[in-house]
C-alpha cells in the first residue's frame, strides 16, 4: 500500500477549519476514504475471527465460552498449542515484511508523524484475529484499529497532507477502527481524540466523528446493527452511589498495577529463538488452565456480559479476578499481538463483581450487575486515561444511556483521577520507553 511519488508536502499546514481553506478538500477526501478502508476492514476482520473461532471451536463463532466450556480437554490443549506455533511463526514473518522493529500506532503518531509500515501492521492485524479467535486472552479490537491507522497513512501520502493532518488522520483511522468493529462511532471517535491524539480540540472533533461514522456505517453492511452488551435499564441509588465513591478510588489503584503489569510485559517480550518456545510453552499452559476455566479464553466479552447481568457467582468472580489479567499477561509476555480494550473492561466487570457482593453484605439492594458495570467503567476509564470517552463507550455498547449515568460519571471520575496522580502512563503507552513516554507528555502539555 504506498502511493506512487507525489509533489512535495506542504508540512506548515494545519488541520481545515472550514471547507474553504486551503487544502480542504484533499483532507476531507481523505478523512472519507479513511472511513469507507476502515469499515471494510473491520468487517473483514470480524468475520475472519468468527470463521476461525468457527473452525477451531464450533458453534456460531460468536461466543467461545459457550462452545470451550462443552469442549475435550484435548482440544483446549491442541488449540492453544495451535495458536503458539501461529504466533511463533506469524511474528518471525512479521519481520521479514520490513526492516527494523515494527511502530505501535501510538508512537507513530506522536514521534513519527503518523507514519508506519504498512504490510506490517497489517500482517500483525491479521495475525492477531486469528490467534485470539483460537483463545489467546487478549483484544480482538486491536486488529481494526491498527487497519484504520494504516489507512489513515496511506490515504495521507495519497493526499500529499502534513504531518499535523497526518497525525490526525491516523488517530481518526484507529477510532474508525474501533467504532467499526463493535458500532460505537461516538465513543470511536472520543477515543481517537482523547486516548490515541491525547487532544480533545474543536478542529479535530469534526474529522474524528466522520471517520468514525463512515467507517461504522460501512461496516453494518455485514456486522449487525445491535448493542455489544445486554444489560438491564439499571437505576442509581444511595447505596449505589457512596459504593461507587469507596470503589472508585481503589479502581484506579488496581488499574495503576496493571499498567505497570503491562509495561513489564511489553519490555519482557521473547527474543531470537525464544520467540517460537515462549508461545507455545505459555500458551500451551493457558490451554491447560482453561479446560477449568474457560472463561479466561477469548478477549472477555462472554463474562463480562454474564457479569453485567449478575449471571456469576462470587467465588467464580473472585477466581476469575485473578485468573484473567494473568492470562492477558502470560499472552503479552509470549509476544502475542492483540488489543487491550475489551480485556481491561473485562478486569474492571470482575473487580466491581467482588467489590459488589463485598458491599451487599453492609448494604444490600442494588443489583449485582450493575456493581460489574461500574466496575467496568472505572477501571476501563483509569488504564486508557480516558474518562470521556469511555462513558460514550459504554453508553453506546450497552444501548443505555440515563440509566446508570450519575454512578457511572461519579466512579469513573474517581478511578481515573486516582490513577493519574499514582500513574501518568495508559495502557496505550505501555509500549513506549521511558525517554518517549517523557517526550509524549511535553508535547501533549505544550500543545
Amino acid at each position: 500500500m504506498k502511493p506512487p511519488p507525489a509533489a512535495p508536502v506542504n508540512n506548515t499546514a494545519p488541520i481545515p477549519s472550514t471547507l474553504f481553506h486551503p487544502g480542504a478538500l484533499r483532507f476531507w477526501l481523505a478523512v472519507t476514504l479513511t472511513g469507507i478502508g476502515t469499515g471494510i476492514a473491520a468487517a473483514l476482520l470480524t468475520m475472519l475471527l468468527e470463521a476461525v473461532q468457527r473452525f477451531f471451536w464450533g458453534g456460531s463463532g460468536r461466543d467461545i465460552l459457550s462452545t470451550a466450556s462443552h469442549s475435550t480437554p484435548l482440544r483446549h490443549i491442541l488449540v492453544l498449542l495451535g495458536a503458539g506455533v501461529a504466533t511463533g511463526l506469524g511474528q518471525i514473518a512479521l519481520r521479514q515484511l520490513s526492516s527494523g522493529n515494527g511502530i505501535d500506532t501510538s508512537a507513530a503518531i506522536w514521534f513519527h508523524a503518523g507514519r508506519l509500515p504498512a504490510l506490517r501492521t497489517l500482517g500483525s492485524a491479521a495475525l492477531s484475529v486469528i490467534i485470539v479467535g483460537m483463545g489467546v486472552s487478549l483484544g480482538r479490537e486491536g486488529a481494526p484499529k491498527q487497519a484504520g491507522a494504516v489507512f489513515g497513512n496511506f490515504f495521507s501520502d495519497l493526499g500529499r497532507l502534513s504531518d499535523e493532518q497526518r497525525r490526525l488522520l491516523v488517530a481518526c483511522g484507529a477510532g474508525a477502527g474501533m467504532s467499526a468493529a463493535y458500532g460505537v462511532p461516538l465513543g470511536g471517535a472520543l477515543f481517537a481524540l482523547e486516548v490515541m491524539r491525547g487532544v480533545l480540540a474543536l478542529r479535530y472533533v469534526l474529522p474524528a466523528i466522520f471517520a468514525s461514522l463512515v467507517a461504522t456505517a460501512v461496516s453494518w453492511i455485514a456486522l449487525p446493527d445491535a448493542p455489544t452488551y445486554l444489560i438491564p435499564a439499571y437505576k442509581s441509588s444511595a447505596s449505589c452511589i457512596v459504593w461507587v465513591l469507596l470503589a472508585g478510588p481503589v479502581a484506579g489503584i488496581v488499574s495503576v498495577g496493571y499498567v505497570r503489569a503491562v509495561t513489564w510485559a511489553y519490555r519482557t517480550k521473547p527474543k531470537g529463538w525464544k520467540r517460537i518456545v515462549a508461545p507455545v510453552g505459555g500458551l500451551g499452559i493457558l490451554g491447560l488452565i482453561s479446560i477449568y476455566f474457560p472463561q479466561i479464553l477469548g478477549n472477555g466479552k462472554d463474562i463480562s456480559q454474564l457479569a453485567f447481568t449478575g449471571n456469576v457467582s462470587a467465588a467464580l468472580l473472585a477466581l476469575l479476578l485473578l485468573l484473567k489479567p494473568a492470562a492477558i499477561l502470560l499472552s503479552m509476555v509470549c509476544g502475542a499481538p492483540g488489543g487491550l480494550f475489551t480485556p481491561s473492561l473485562t478486569l474492571g466487570a470482575l473487580l466491581g463483581g467482588v467489590l459488589g457482593f463485598a458491599w451487599s453484605f453492609l448494604w444490600p439492594g442494588v443489583p449485582a450487575g450493575l456493581f460489574a458495570f461500574l466496575g467496568a467503567g472505572a477501571v476501563l476509564a483509569a488504564t486508557t486515561q480516558g474518562p470521556i470517552s469511555t462513558v460514550v463507550l459504554l453508553m453506546e455498547l450497552t444501548g443505555r444511556d440515563r440509566s446508570f449515568i450519575l454512578p457511572l460519571l461519579l466512579v469513573v471520575a474517581a478511578a481515573t483521577l486516582v490513577a493519574r496522580s499514582i500513574e501518568p502512563r495508559s495502557v496505550y503507552d505501555a509500549q513506549l520507553t521511558d525517554e518517549e513516554f517523557a517526550e509524549r507528555q511535553k508535547i501533549r502539555q505544550s500543545g
